[in-house]
């Protein structure tokens, strides 16, 4: 396997459990962070000794375009490009939008949002030329319906699902899909501040009667990367049933 996958917001979570998959199928790495740079390596020399991956960390603020292009200098200088782009990193943020400031705003569209337009602008370039590529966008079920008290998140998740829209039409012509997987409740880090009352009740609105495990997105992550030319600009909801 001589290609070449993007993953950022590796260090845990769904990230960590997509950047352990693609290894386990061959594929080198570069996996990203904001601040969790020991977690980072940590997935590094973990995939390294399970599985011998080439692998590229890098840490920085994906929100920081300037940031990304320091990103993709590197990428380009150890790998030439990235076959398959997996933006992942994200946050939350809960609240009322009157207690929101405008730097909150900001900050979460640039996070969660612009990041996308970033690591997609400066990847595609690549792809063209090879005549082939990958983009997989992780989004979310409030993208889809949204959230009280999460209305940023959902309107970043929401961006993204019509991103991954049009910029598939956009691309299909050079043989580049572009898809996402809109999450529902899924058993990461993000949902820790859950109190065992408040999950058991979310649990019981589920029909599947459980979260999702990241290692289920993830094993959805490469049944895209490999999946056929024809499936493209798709938002495929993973949420055991629920919305």
């Amino acid at each position: 396997m001589n290609k070449t996958v993007l993953v950022t917001g590796a260090s845990r979570g769904i990230g960590r459990a997509i950047a352990t998959e693609f290894a386990r199928a061959g594929y080198r790495l570069v996996i990203t962070c904001s601040k969790s740079e020991q977690l980072l390596l940590s997935v590094k020399e973990t995939l390294q000794k399970d599985f011998g991956t080439d692998i590229l960390t890098s840490i920085g603020d994906i929100a920081d375009s300037s940031y990304v292009e320091e990103l993709f200098a590197g990428i380009s200088s150890r790998f030439g490009g990235v076959d398959i782009l997996v933006n992942n990193a994200g946050i939350s943020h809960i609240g009322l939008l009157t207690d929101m400031s405008t730097d909150d705003w900001n900050r979460i569209v640039a996070t969660n949002l612009t990041s996308v337009f970033s690591t997609c602008r400066l990847a595609i370039p690549y792809m063209v030329h090879q005549k082939q590529g990958r983009i997989i966008n992780i989004s979310s079920v409030w993208g889809n319906v949204g959230a009280s008290c999460e209305v940023a998140y959902s309107a970043c998740k929401g961006g993204i699902n019509a991103f991954t829209r049009a910029l598939a039409k956009e691309l299909a012509p050079s043989n580049i899909q572009v898809n996402a997987i809109a999450c529902g409740c899924i058993d990461t880090q993000m949902n820790a501040c859950l109190s065992k009352e408040e999950r058991t009740a979310l649990e019981a609105e589920i029909p599947a009667g459980r979260f999702g495990t990241a290692q289920e997105v993830a094993a959805l992550t490469l049944q895209l990367a490999d999946s056929s030319e024809y499936l493209t600009g798709q938002v495929i909801t993973m949420d055991g049933g629920w919305i």
